[in-house]
């Protein structure tokens, strides 16, 4: 092996410390004298019990560990901060960064020399990124895959998305709490994460594109027998990334992420990349605007026809060929040039894709839409930007007008969402405020707002909803979510006033609150910002320092500002 290893400075190096360095593995029962000279091998897993999506990673870590040692590596598995979607409040985003520092400094300050970074569930994807990104030694990715399929009434069940429609028709009378429970037993049927293209997918799919994962991996079921065979081949080619000393800063390039905007954009994908893969690439001191995605967005067909924005789940993708067969069919609209984990630049990796199935991966030249699927948006809303899922939105609702129903936080939402007193009717707007970043804290996923009670007595499906939140990859409807700057911060959202009009125009790209510039400055003149029960410890911590949603929600000490920051590398101090 040609290139230094970093453990060896461990292991071979001042003589008093390494001879503490090898006790400990002796005391696990490691003889150091059969790895001399063998890369370190790290494998961060992020399994727990508290997230049903992760809980497959366990036996994925050991296959890992097998291609690791044929490899000739050693892998030492280390736990890591879980995040987990359903189980944990207000949101997982809120500790995204904290996951990310989590991994980041475990891979700083011990003796390894490339890592696999295990992930499923929707924030650890893009958590281990911006940590590996940071700490840019040798990194790949594998994730546990989607879970089974689950029917109901003899038909196919969507994660997440399925409840969302059902749990409408159960505010509506139209189905009985007997039959939801039957649904509930069979909507989440086994370990994985959700079964359609919601952020877990999204995000595997996009660390597939960036080149961060064995071509053809991310759509593998969590319970297929070659996600074992994936992880092994995962492990036995981060030794070899190592030997090549081949790492994030060659990886996650400009070009790298508009592949993954445009893969994005092809798929469907959720809302939740667009702050993630800005979030990635600040950790590369790299600039991912907002207008990058919407650039991009005007040149990109949407083709994969998949729920919450199409029919199909996410074995019928993995069927059709997953998403090399997605590359493959964007082509020459992608930088085939872009390097991966293989070695091997995007192009090479490529040249024998090949699409399965065209009910679910359409033709470029006969997609589901001519552009991509998501749309961004301006105006005195959202002087900074704000994201709407135009595959998942009502054609008939992209260009609309309508009076605002302000809920001022989400409990006033909850307590007056289904009053038949409310003045809403099919035309409103529906107005979220204080649900950012900073608001709550934690940037959840509460932008869905329900439709109210009586306009879905009334057969309406749909409304405008506007809000500083975001919404889960699995949730549908004409939603404008991510306005920046937030309403806790003194974006123009908090402004807002029940009556007010609300303009909104997606092929014009504007979002407009109809109020004039000197009734704003006289609301803005009264305007408090709201307080806040946290006085303390790492939610204190995030309101203080989180970015806004344009700039990805990272924290503003962890993005590099200049290449002498991202190069840095603190010194290894051992004891005296």
């Amino acid at each position: 092996m040609n290139v230094p290893l970093r453990s060896a400075e461990w292991f071979a190096g001042r003589p008093e410390l390494a001879f503490q360095h090898r006790s400990s593995l002796r005391s696990m029962g490691i003889d150091p004298s059969h790895y001399e000279g063998r890369p370190v091998i790290g494998i961060a897993n992020s399994w727990s019990e508290l997230n049903n999506c992760n809980m497959n990673l366990r036996e994925v870590a050991e296959a890992v560990k097998r291609g690791v040692l044929a490899a000739g590596g050693l892998p030492l598995e280390f736990p890591t901060i879980s995040l987990g979607e359903e189980m944990m409040k207000p949101s997982a985003m809120l500790y995204r960064n904290l996951m990310a520092m989590d991994v980041e400094e475990t891979l700083r300050s011990n003796p390894i020399d490339g890592v696999v970074l295990l992930c499923n569930c929707d924030k650890t994807t893009p958590a281990q990124l911006m940590a590996a990104a940071s700490a840019n030694l040798p990194a790949i990715q594998l994730n546990g895959g989607p879970r089974d399929v689950g029917r109901w009434r003899g038909k196919p069940v969507g994660s997440g998305t399925d409840i969302w429609k059902h749990w409408d028709d159960v505010r509506a009378g139209r189905i009985s709490r007997s039959e939801w429970d039957d649904l509930e037993a069979c909507i989440s049927c086994g370990a994985g994460s959700c079964n359609t293209m919601g952020t877990a997918s999204t995000m595997t799919s996009l660390s597939e594109a960036l080149g961060m994962m064995l071509p053809g991996t991310a759509a593998i079921p969590a319970t297929d027998s070659r996600r074992i065979s994936a992880a092994v081949e995962t492990g036995r080619r981060i030794v070899s990334m190592v030997e090549e000393d081949l790492r994030p800063e060659s990886i996650l390039t400009p070009a790298a992420f508009d592949n993954a905007i445009r893969t994005l954009l092809a798929l469907g994908g959720s809302t939740n990349a667009v702050v993630h893969l800005i979030a990635i690439a600040g950790r590369r001191n790299l600039d991912l605007p907002l207008a990058r995605f919407d650039e991009l967005s005007q040149s990109i067909p949407f083709l994969v026809n998949l729920s919450p924005s199409g029919e199909f789940l996410m074995d019928r993708f993995f069927a059709a060929g997953g998403v090399p067969a997605v590359l493959a069919e964007l082509g020459d609209l992608l930088d085939e040039d872009c390097l991966s984990v293989t070695g091997q630049t995007l192009g090479e990796n490529l040249v024998d894709a090949k699409c399965y199935d065209r009910e679910v991966i359409r033709l470029r030249d006969e997609p589901i839409s001519e552009t991509g699927s998501l749309a961004v948006v301006t105006g005195n809303l959202a002087p900074h930007g704000a994201v709407i899922k135009t595959s998942a939105a009502s054609a008939k609702l992209l260009e609309h007008r309508g009076r605002a129903v302000v809920f001022n936080h989400y409990q006033d939402m909850l307590d007056r969402i289904d009053d038949p007193e409310l003045p809403v009717d099919a035309d409103s707007v529906l107005v979220l405020k204080h649900a950012g970043p900073k608001g709550v804290p934690g940037f959840p996923e509460w932008g869905m707002i329900p439709v109210p009670k009586k306009l879905l007595e009334q057969g309406v499906t749909d409304i405008v909803r506007i809000s500083d939140s975001r919404m889960s990859g699995t949730s549908y409807g004409t939603v404008v979510l991510h306005l920046s700057p937030e309403a806790a911060a003194g974006g123009t959202l908090a402004l807002v006033e029940e009556g007010d009009w609300i303009e909104l125009d997606v092929a014009a790209r504007k979002l407009h609150l109809d109020v004039t510039d000197e009734e704003l400055k006289l609301r803005h003149d009264v305007w408090q910002p709201p307080k806040t029960a946290h006085l303390r410890g790492y939610p204190r911590l995030y309101i203080d320092h989180v970015l806004q949603a344009h700039e990805g929600c990272d924290f503003d000490f962890l993005r590099p500002r200049s290449e002498e920051e991202l190069q840095f590398v603190p010194p290894l101090v051992g004891r005296s």
